[in-house]
Order: structure tokens, then C-alpha cells, then sequence
């Protein structure tokens, strides 16, 4: 079965502010669908070749950030940030945009991600001795309503001091409220309860990184 073909010709432009516009996807004569992107109009994953959907960038990098300590128990590294939709502070994975620059490094995702934990964490990743590795290229959050996707990557920090970790790095709007390192049991426990430590949920990508470091999928 074949679904209808969105063109360029489909789509009309909604809403078109800083961070976020909002596209008609006409497609169908007299239907209309209507998507929240941070795309550009001729950037938008409705109307790529399938060709150019298989071999495009994520909008953004979350990161599994594993602290693998000589002689400790690993503990996955997560913060507290502030999410506006929701007015509170959530469980969070260090992560961010990929930037019209990183597209052109070698790595663009791996790029990304390092310069996020910095930025997030203070931590300056050692490609000689840390282990980076894409976890998957490009997921999308919710395509029911937005074209929005992110990389996982998994980042295994082996032996760093972590009493220098410091959120001084936000940028912009960013807010943050703390840092949670987490052991596999904690881990598997807020996966349990729906919850994190202070009775809040959380997002998708939280889950998937408690779900991949209690699974052990990053050994």
C-alpha cells in the first residue's frame, strides 16, 4: 500500500517563528496535515527523494553518558533541565542541536554529541581513551505531529574525574538544576516506577538510555 505523495507543491507555510514553524501538508485535495518542525521549507523530511531520507542528518544528539570508573560500579550520567512545555525539571540525557557546522565535520554526530556533553557537563571527551559509538543514526519523537528526530549516540567516559562537573556551559534558554549519576539498580528501579527520583516522568530518550545502560547493551 502506498500512502500519498507530498510534494513541495503541497506545502504552505502556517507559522514561521525563530524556533519553530508550522507546515500545511496539503495532501490530498481537500486534506490537510500539519506539521511542527524546526525545518526549513525546503529542508522538510515530507518532500526528500527516498534517496535523500535514507542519507539525512538527525535535527539533534542525545547521549548515553556511561562514567566507567576503575574499581566502582559504571553509573549513567544524567541532569535535571529545566523543560518549558512542562514547567518543571526533568530527568534529562545530555543533548542538543546539530549545528549547521557539525554537518560538514566527518563525524557530524559524534561532533555533536562531544561538543553537548561539554557544554552540559564540562567534560572534555577523550577519543583516545573514552568510547563513542552511534547507538542509532536517527530516531524520530513524534511523527504524528512533528518531523523532529535525534540521534542516539553512547559515550563511555573510562576514568575521568568527575568532581569538576559544572553546567555553567548552558546556553540560551537552558536551565538545569543538578547532575543524577545513576547505578544499573537505580536505573532499573525509575524504569520500574514510571518515575524518576522526585515523583516526575520523563521523556522518551531518558527511557531509552536507563533502558540501554540496565540492559548492558553498552559493554
Amino acid at each position: 500500500m502506498q500512502g500519498p505523495k507530498i510534494t513541495k507543491e503541497c506545502v504552505e507555510l502556517v507559522t514561521d517563528k525563530k524556533f519553530l514553524r508550522v507546515f500545511d501538508l496539503k495532501h490530498t485535495e481537500g486534506k490537510h496535515y500539519y506539521d511542527a518542525t524546526r525545518r526549513s521549507q525546503d529542508n522538510l523530511v515530507a518532500t526528500k527523494t527516498e534517496e535523500e531520507f535514507k542519507s539525512m542528518l538527525p535535527d539533534a544528539v542525545s547521549c548515553v553518558v556511561i562514567c566507567n570508573k576503575t574499581g566502582e560500579e559504571p553509573k549513567l550520567l544524567l541532569s535535571y533541565e529545566y523543560r518549558y512545555p512542562t514547567g518543571r525539571f526533568l530527568l534529562s540525557v545530555p543533548a542538543g542541536l546539530l549545528d549547521p557546522e557539525d554537518a560538514n565535520a566527518k563525524e557530524p554526530i559524534l561532533t555533536t554529541a562531544i561538543r553537548e556533553i561539554h557544554e552540559e557537563t564540562g567534560i572534555v571527551v577523550d577519543e583516545n581513551k573514552d568510547e563513542l559509538k552511534v547507538i542509532n543514526p536517527l530516531l524520530f519523537s513524534t511523527p504524528g505531529m512533528t518531523d523532529e528526530s535525534n540521534a542516539l549516540v553512547c559515550v563511555v567516559l573510562n576514568d575521568h574525574d568527575l568532581s569538576g562537573l559544572t553546567q555553567d556551559g548552558a546556553e540560551g534558554q537552558e536551565c538545569f538544576d543538578g547532575f543524577s549519576l545513576i547505578t544499573k539498580d537505580e536505573a532499573k528501579k525509575i524504569l520500574k516506577d514510571g518515575v524518576d527520583n522526585r515523583g516526575h516522568f520523563y521523556s522518551v530518550y531518558t527511557w531509552a538510555a536507563l533502558m540501554y545502560f540496565s540492559l548492558d547493551m553498552w559493554k
